[in-house]
């Protein structure tokens, strides 16, 4: 709604003339005016839209009565366009004793405050043209406070024209004025302001609002009476504006106690009436726009598990061209049996891996089954993608069948790699990435060169556009090696080749990861093998606690020096541990897609998923545990990192507020492996960014 606020006084004409000016649709008074067009350009400069509602601030007294009948008749001859409604100051006349100033101040800002309410997203215009000047000023007041879209004025010479006088007829008023007559008055628009942030801090328990300061709506006239009794809202605007700067410490200092995580400093810095939209408001499907706008950082994604099937078709097409005639041919013949089958056999992939060109074969089954095969293969064969890991007889293979086609299956080949790295590119810059981790097995890729594997997929990311400095659009991509837990014997060397690569990539690979089946050799077994990296600080994340018990994440943080834990699902299982992590800063790399399709969750947007536990994402904030949001596997569960925030939300009941989302958002750069002074510039640059985008008075 819009409104236009009006002080009266003896001159009464400035009404007309400044509802002529806002809203020439219903009355277009200055339509013979010299500078018609130039008052146009006024009004769409400062974007003003016609009023709905136009109200009215006086006080009573014989004079001021015969200006309220005037504007009653001219009203009545313009048919009652709009709603007119009239306040005035019981028992004030000519403002002669403070205590009539003080009344007609009480209510100026009570009726301010009301309207700007009612405008609720809409404008608020303020005519200071009306009236004594201390009424004036009231009302300026009042609009610096409570925010106008335009305080509105006229003038013209002394004297007016008699028939633009206060003597002057309604009928003059209805239709447009005379040149002779337009050419005396000039509408201006002298200012507009913004809410102060101060009224929406607490003050003795309260904010300022009409209930807090009440005022009936009136209808046509209302004769208000000052209260007896109460606070007035003159004497709480006063003392908001002498305690202004330990009122808003307050605030800030009150929400630092009562937050789990900070958030963007930038952000503090938001009105404070935003700020408590930040937080009240739940995140839902509907902000799924701004969570793909905002930069965000991903700090568990699986190399092997991003693309989606077009992403792995593309990256087919890709080696195959770059097969031999006699490698295509072998390849043909390998595929052709599932080529030729409706319905594959569960082993599908040991066919394609022992037959002696892995890559090959895969780009041929890329290549030649269609999409509809390759789909209820890869993907449907699986469904419902609920606790796959306890689903007889595959177990955890039921989750990572949609990436057979994908990762080590083809990143053997050097034809792969060069596609691979665009489609990377390309969908972090979809899923708005500012910062990515990708993670990966080099030594199952380039089992003879591991770290040529690693300059080479830096290389590649970077032909493709990543790691550009100070391009927002060119996503920052770093690698972690993935260990598996199955490969203890081994385990040493391929620490000793990942330092090597470590000291050799030029930064761009920036810590080791153990994967693969928990209940196979303790981190305490494994401990040893790590020597090598905890002699050079390699950061390190683990997978542990992804369904198996606390102990898993007890091991991996105290036998391996875990700076990150990916999954942890577990660890409220153990508070003395928890506390720990919260203490240390070991955060949990929670993916709630993945969790879900693994472990099993509860997902109102699954029905079958009822009878499974809540996702502990409130308990783990609740414990002001460090924690980021990841998507573990994209192409493998279709989903892309503004998702996974939606999941959360909704795998925790939807009790993930806005503010709390930003606040992980910020978690994301700050648990990056990323050297200090690295992460600290990218976190100052995010926080811009994100302060540009959420800016005062901007909505989510």
């Amino acid at each position: 709604m819009n409104i236009l606020l009006c002080t009266l006084g003896a001159s009464w004409p400035v009404i007309p003339e400044i509802f002529g000016f806002v809203a020439p649709d219903r009355l277009d008074l200055y339509a013979q005016h010299p500078n018609r067009a130039q008052l146009a350009e006024l009004r769409t400069a400062h974007g003003l839209a016609a009023p709905d509602e136009v109200w009215i601030c006086t006080t009573q007294g014989k004079q001021t009565q015969v200006s309220i009948d005037q504007i009653k008749a001219w009203w009545a001859l313009l048919g009652n366009p709009l709603p007119l409604r009239m306040w005035t100051a019981a028992g004030t006349d000519q403002l002669a004793t403070q205590a009539e100033c003080d009344h007609i101040r009480e209510l100026t800002l009570r009726v301010a405050l009301l309207a700007g309410e009612r405008c609720n997203g809409g404008q608020l215009l303020l005519s200071l043209a009306g009236g004594r000047k201390t009424m004036s000023a009231d009302l300026q007041w009042a609009g610096t406070l409570f925010g106008t879209q335009a305080m509105l004025h006229v003038v013209g010479p002394d004297p007016l024209p008699t028939e633009l006088a206060r003597e002057s007829r309604p009928e003059t008023f209805i239709r447009p004025l005379p040149p002779e007559l337009a050419v005396a008055i000039t509408p201006l628009i002298v200012g507009n302001s913004r809410r102060d942030e101060l009224l929406d801090v607490s003050l003795d328990g309260h904010t300022v609002s009409s209930a807090a300061f009440p005022l009936p709506l009136a209808d046509s006239e209302l004769a208000w009476p000052l209260p007896a009794a109460g606070a007035t809202l003159t004497a709480n605007l006063q003392a908001r504006q002498q305690q202004g700067s330990r009122l808003l410490g307050n605030f800030i200092a009150h929400l630092a106690e009562t937050e789990k995580h900070e958030n963007w400093r930038s952000l503090y810095r938001l009105p404070p009436a935003q700020i408590e939209a930040l937080r009240q408001t739940p995140l839902t499907l509907a902000d799924r726009p701004w969570l793909v706008q905002m930069p965000k950082a991903d700090l568990h994604r699986h190399l092997g598990g991003c693309l989606d099937l077009a992403g792995q078709r593309r990256v087919g097409r890709a080696v195959w061209e770059a097969l031999s005639t006699g490698e295509r041919q072998q390849a043909e013949n390998t595929a052709r049996p599932l080529l030729a089958e409706k319905d594959w056999p569960w082993n599908w992939p040991e066919t394609l891996k022992n037959s002696g060109q892995r890559a090959a074969n895969v780009a041929a089954l890329l290549v030649h089954a269609s999409a509809t095969q390759l789909e209820h293969h890869l993907y449907t064969v699986t469904e419902p993608r609920l606790a796959l890991r306890d689903r007889p007889p595959h177990g955890f293979a039921n989750y990572e069948r949609p990436g057979e086609l994908s990762g080590s299956a083809i990143l053997g080949h050097p034809a792969a790699l060069a596609p691979y790295a665009a489609a990377l590119v390309a969908q972090a810059q979809a899923e708005g990435l500012a910062y990515l981790e990708l993670r990966g097995s080099p030594h199952k890729y380039r089992p003879a060169d591991p770290g040529a594997f690693v300059r080479e997929l830096a290389a590649a990311l970077a032909a493709a556009g990543a790691n550009r400095e100070n391009d927002p659009h060119s996503p920052c991509i770093r690698f972690i090696w993935i260990l598996d837990r199955r490969q203890r014997h081994e385990l040493a060397g391929i620490v000793d080749s990942a330092v090597r690569a470590f000291a050799g990539s030029g930064g761009f690979l920036v810590g080791l990861d153990l994967a693969g089946d928990e209940a196979r050799h303790q981190p305490e077994q494994l401990a040893p093998s790590f020597i090598a990296a905890f002699r050079e600080c390699l950061p390190i994340t683990i997978h542990a606690g992804e369904g198996e018990a606390a102990d898993n994440i007890w091991q991996a943080a105290y036998h391996l020096h875990a700076d990150r834990i990916g999954h942890g699902l577990s660890l409220a299982e153990k508070p003395e541990l928890a506390t720990r992590f919260r203490n240390r800063g070991i955060a949990l790399e929670l993916c709630p897609t993945s969790n879900r399709e693994v472990v099993g969750y509860r997902d109102p947007a699954i029905a079958d998923s009822a009878r499974y536990p809540v996702y502990p994402l409130r308990t783990f904030i609740d414990l002001g545990l460090p924690l980021v949001l990841c998507t573990d596997n994209p192409g493998i569960s279709r989903t892309t990192l503004a998702d996974e925030y939606l999941a959360a939300a909704r795998m925790g009941e939807g009790k993930l507020n806005q503010w709390e989302t930003l606040a992980l958002v910020k978690q994301g750069f700050a648990h990056s492996f990323l050297p200090a002074e690295e992460r600290e510039r990218l976190l100052k640059n995010i926080d811009q960014r994100i302060y540009r985008q959420l800016g005062p008075g901007t909505p989510p």
